[in-house]
């Protein structure tokens, strides 16, 4: 489960304000890609069960992403059009979203923990790129909490508005379902078309 350990180190170097950042919906298909970064308070209580948003259940997810939002210093949530992700592509809108995410955290950040790779642009002295961040850092899991529950959130709406692909169940990944919705349907408006998924109306 994740823990304070990497927090703790470098608040105990006179760092005060540790930001954990991290994104959802990379790998989808359709829809946006949601950032949220997350400044917990040095005295913040790891709720039981707290986990990264895969390992959390939605209702789960929904109580804890209350708490953070309520006990956090700061925190911010930060939504990529497919716009912008079909037009840069994901890797570069990835790290335009997290750069964005940084600069709406009030007070900034002295550091940032950030799951998997560093971001670009951003000073590497002051950041850190753990591998399976949120599994370790309960920053990083907060962030995946509240990024999660926004972009879930987001793709209900969106499935109302689109209700051939059934976007309210996979939320846009690529399973069977959504699939076969696109071979009978067509792409929309909301389809990452930069992913190269031509193969699956042809």
């Amino acid at each position: 489960m994740p823990d304070l350990t990497w927090e703790n180190s470098l608040w105990e170097k006179g760092l005060r304000y540790i930001a954990g950042i991290d994104e959802v919906g990379r790998g989808s298909w359709a829809g946006p890609l949601v950032v949220a970064a997350v400044i917990l308070p040095q005295d913040f209580k790891i709720p039981p069960g707290l986990a990264d948003s895969k390992q959390t259940k939605p209702m789960g997810r929904k109580r804890f992403a209350r708490l953070i939002q309520k006990q956090a210093k700061s925190f911010s949530i930060v939504e990529i059009s497919v716009k912008l992700i079909n037009k840069h592509g994901i890797g570069k809108a990835t790290h335009i979203a997290f750069r964005k995410a940084i600069r709406l955290l009030s007070p900034k950040p002295d550091f940032i923990l950030v799951d998997a790779f560093y971001i670009k642009r951003v000073a590497k002295k002051n950041q850190k790129a753990i591998v399976k961040g949120d599994e370790k850092s309960a920053s990083i899991a907060c962030a995946s909490i509240l990024a999660k529950v926004y972009r879930d959130n987001l793709m209900k709406k969106l499935a109302r508005k689109y209700p051939m692909y059934g976007l309210g169940k996979h939320k846009g990944y690529g399973t069977l379902r959504h699939q076969q919705a696109i071979k009978a349907h067509g792409f929309s408006k909301i389809h990452r078309t930069s992913y190269k998924l031509d193969f699956l109306i042809t």
